[in-house]
């Protein structure tokens, strides 16, 4: 991001910048410029903001690739566990039912079995949920950087593309007197 503002345009960007978004977000806006070459300033920065609205949408879809895993996890373990808890307190009323006896030995691999079942599913769900909000926390910093690397490659366009009208304003000037 340092070396985006130290450019003047966003062709000496694409020079000076390695491989990666802020690249790739610089190079569409080059393309657009050249493919706009001679239209509207204003219209040509209107499609350099949509092809750099559909990169960073690009680039966020990829990158929460895999994290919908991980909220699905998270959200559906303890149910899961619930189900085998149901499960296992079913089975101990069917034990003391067949056995027409309420004692503890009965009653106990059934409750057991019911607690692991819980056990299980929050030891699934508790480091999914964990570690989805991780991600998505790094995920809305990611993409804000992207989103500031987007505003700062329309600043330079619109520089770039100010810039003619800029330096014949002197000598429209001159002319006049």
């Amino acid at each position: 991001m340092n070396t985006l503002a130290s450019v003047r345009s966003p062709a000496e960007g694409v020079e000076r910048l390695a491989e990666g978004e802020v690249r790739q977000l610089l190079e569409a806006a080059v393309t657009e410029q050249k493919r706009s070459a001679g239209s509207e300033p204003e219209g040509v920065k209107g499609r350099i903001a949509l092809r750099l609205e559909r990169i960073e949408a690009a680039y966020g879809r990829r990158i929460l690739r895999g994290t919908s895993v991980l909220a699905t996890i998270g959200a559906t373990a303890p149910f899961v566990g619930l189900f085998g808890t149901v499960w296992g307190i079913m089975n101990s009323f069917i034990g003391i039912s067949k056995a027409h006896a309420t004692n503890l030995a009965i009653v106990a691999p059934g409750i057991a079995e019911a607690l692991l079942a819980t056990a299980f599913g929050l030891a699934a769900a508790i480091p999914a949920v964990v570690i989805y909000n991780a991600f998505a926390r790094l995920i809305a910093g990611y993409r804000a950087q992207l989103g500031d690397a987007s505003a700062e490659v329309l600043t330079l366009v619109s520089r770039d593309l100010d810039r003619p009208a800029a330096a014949s304003a002197p000598a429209a000037l001159s002319a006049a007197e």
